[in-house]
């Protein structure tokens, strides 16, 4: 079922973000702890994968409206896949750089650990303002913030965004979110590849995602996305892919 609804309370809507992502959060925070019972300390790695990517689970909280044009929301269906990777899958994966850290030093310096942050803290920026400038033009076109970024009309009397961060290439949000993620796992250092599940298994799944987004597009706007691709004709990493 699309949107299957206990009265008024839309339970994939809900699941979407809150159970995971809360949970999520307080497995870091249980491995916090309990690296500090290992090691007697706080590292700065682990203190920094819990400030980002407690950061980053704030923000989806408080940006939670915007979930409701995401490909989750309108087209797929609250099923075992959506059920599984929202409140089993989210929680227990995301956390395995934390997970490791919990009893294994990273083995960084920490002029390349705070490096590793910053790569997390410009990934962030782009998948955030790449997200909020289409909302934004989402709910009003005309607000000051995105009046002057240019656009193409399709024959469905849609709009179709052609400059800002969605002219530089037409999933630019996910590079930036691919990029925070890989953060995470280059923070926990190079002692384990489990480490780095999050960004293969990401990419997979961004790629994917891409893909059939790309695919559903090409059927709902026909001819006019053929011509949205030639003026952006990047997926994610303006002038190469």
């Amino acid at each position: 079922e699309l949107n299957p609804r206990i009265g008024g309370w839309d339970l994939k809507v809900f699941c979407e973000l809150r159970p995971g992502l809360i949970g999520w959060m307080v497995l870091n925070l249980a491995m916090a702890a309990k690296e500090r019972q290992v090691l007697g300390h706080s590292s700065l790695a682990m203190v920094l994968i819990n400030v980002s990517q407690g950061y980053y689970v704030w923000d989806a909280l408080y940006h939670e409206q915007a979930i409701l044009s995401t490909m989750d929301v309108t087209t797929d269906g609250f099923g075992y896949m959506l059920a599984f990777g929202d409140l089993a899958w989210v929680p227990f994966t995301y956390c395995i750089p934390a997970r490791y850290l919990a009893e294994h030093p990273s083995g960084l310096s920490n002029t390349l650990t705070l490096l590793f942050a910053l790569v997390g803290v410009f990934g962030f920026f782009v998948f955030r303002s790449a997200n909020s400038q289409k909302d934004t033009f989402r709910r009003d076109p005309n607000g000051i913030c995105v009046k002057h970024l240019k656009f193409m009309n399709t024959k469905r009397g849609t709009r179709l965004l052609v400059s800002g961060w969605w002219g530089m290439a037409r999933k630019i949000n996910y590079t930036g979110d691919w990029l925070l993620g890989l953060s995470w796992s280059l923070l926990a250092g190079f002692g384990s590849i489990v480490c780095y599940f999050y960004p293969i298994y990401f990419a997979v799944l961004l790629v994917h995602r891409a893909w059939r987004d790309d695919h559903a597009c090409s059927k709902k706007y026909g001819n006019d996305w053929i011509e949205y691709k030639k003026k952006v004709p990047y997926m994610f990493v303006p002038g190469l892919v």
